[in-house]
């Protein structure tokens, strides 16, 4: 059996995975908040984790492993959508899931074997609540129910903070309901124009901790192998999460292995919507990005390393992706089914590499060599394995650009040049909503339009370019 190794937060050190019960492997990570589209920050431990989910499955079995991703539908993020939209929550949540869902099939990951909603478990958040106060562990306060941080001596050690520390850093006002400034609510009021379950402190909704580890609970149980999310998280919600999941639980240890991965940034710069460089998945999808190579360019990265999102990174992905699907340079070799022909094949350099640690840019770099020599059987094998196309034919024909006559070239080129030209114009003279047509209208033709720091514009031929489209543009 592989031998896996993955670093573990909690110790800040790699280990040899050993499952609590290989016949029972299970795996809990923290999903969205569903009040916006998924940015593209947010798929990356989706990649990760699916990675991951793959591998476990690979060694352990499908049937031995199980893989729960949350959906928060609760949050005063959700609230304040609702009331600037003038839409309902449960149609905003439903929406919003519904979005991620899509977006992340379009990066290729496989769906988790349970995605719980926050709100279909509000009768075992209240449980878990009323046990931590019989156990001296939280108190309730003007309609709050609070978490008594110091009753838990190991809190911190997660991030490695002590509660000294993080009182002294603490820039927030101190509600005066608090014993100590660092406890957090598992419970809070609701008026109302906010949603709100009975209970014994009042109407009211849970905080946003509770959530995972009632859900885990239930779902896992009080003991469980692996818990993983963004880095983001390891302070204050995954330390909260052990916090409270420890003292409802004092026979178990939560999750064994906790595991973080960075974050991502866009051409070496924080994503932020004040730079401008902010964007969600589907913007990517809409302007002919296939989910395919944003999985690509994210794979190319380690996950415990931050992530730049990079055009040129992009593009080097979509003529890799282009080449590996070929159907001129590449055959199928066996007329097994897919399944069986998969794991049979897959290459056990790749196995190795993600073996250590998901080191998913070690494997990318064993298929690009067994593509070169030709390995053909262990290369389809190992990128589908990774979720990757390959001899997907249909993917090619989707995103490869037909061969043109140099005629038609420098016709089709002089065509683009021209609207570029328009575009300039109209947007010289604010007339953005042409400006807007003329962009639009090119990308759907095939050609995408890249406006440069000097205030020329490029352009290139993507995914399905379409002559006739660019033809009744004129």
């Amino acid at each position: 059996m592989t031998t896996i190794k993955l670093h573990n937060t909690k110790t800040r050190q790699r280990e040899v995975f050993t499952p609590i019960d290989d016949k029972n492997v299970r795996m809990y990570v923290c999903g969205p908040t569903v009040y916006d589209r998924a940015h593209l920050g947010n798929a990356r431990p989706v990649i990760v984790f699916d990675v991951l989910n793959r591998l476990l499955r690979h060694v352990y079995g499908n049937d031995h492993v199980t893989y729960v991703r949350n959906f928060t539908d609760v949050d005063d993020k959700i609230n304040a959508r609702a009331a600037e939209s003038g839409r309902s929550i449960g149609q905003i949540t439903a929406e919003t899931t519904q979005w991620f869902l899509e977006d992340m099939a379009a990066v290729g990951a496989l769906e988790p074997d349970h995605m719980p909603r926050a709100t279909a478990y509000i009768p075992q958040m209240v449980s878990m609540i009323e046990g931590l106060i019989a156990k001296g562990h939280a108190y309730a306060a003007e309609g709050h129910v609070l978490f008594a941080v110091e009753s838990y001596k190991k809190y911190g050690a997660l991030s490695g903070r002590s509660i000294d520390d993080m009182i002294a850093g603490a820039r927030v006002e101190v509600a005066p309901y608090k014993r100590n400034p660092m406890d957090f609510v598992l419970w809070k009021p609701s008026d109302a124009d906010t949603p709100g379950w009975d209970s014994p402190w009042g109407r009211g909704r849970p905080g946003w901790h509770i959530e995972c580890s009632a859900m885990a609970y239930e779902l896992l149980g009080a003991h469980f192998d692996i818990h993983g999310g963004g880095n983001d998280l390891m302070f204050p919600h995954h330390e909260n999460e052990i916090a409270q999941s420890c003292c409802a639980h004092p026979e178990s240890e939560f999750a064994n292995v906790w595991m973080h991965n960075e974050m991502l940034q866009v051409e070496g710069k924080k994503m932020s919507k004040s730079l401008g460089n902010f964007f969600t998945v589907r913007d990517l999808l809409d302007q002919g990005v296939p989910g395919e190579v944003i999985r690509f360019v994210m794979l190319s990265t380690h996950y415990r390393k931050p992530m730049d999102w990079t055009d040129k990174k992009r593009d080097e992905a979509e003529k890799t992706l282009r080449e590996w699907n070929n159907p001129d340079r590449i055959s199928i070799v066996s007329d097994t089914a897919a399944s069986e022909f998969d794991r049979k094949h897959i290459d056990n350099d790749v196995m190795d590499c993600l073996a250590e640690d998901l080191n998913t840019p070690g494997a990318i770099s064993v298929l690009h060599r067994l593509f070169k020599d030709g390995n053909m059987e262990q290369f389809v094998a190992s990128a589908r394995y990774l979720g990757l196309p390959a001899a997907d034919f249909e993917y090619f024909r989707k995103s490869s650009i037909p061969a043109m006559t140099e005629p038609i070239n420098v016709m089709v080129a002089n065509t683009v040049n021209d609207l570029i030209g328009a575009r300039a114009k109209a947007k010289s003279e604010r007339n953005f909503s042409e400006a807007d047509r003329i962009r639009d209208g090119l990308l759907g033709a095939g050609i995408r339009v890249t406006d440069r720091k000097d205030g020329t514009s490029g352009w290139e031929l993507v995914a399905d370019f379409d002559p006739a489209k660019l033809e009744a543009l004129k």
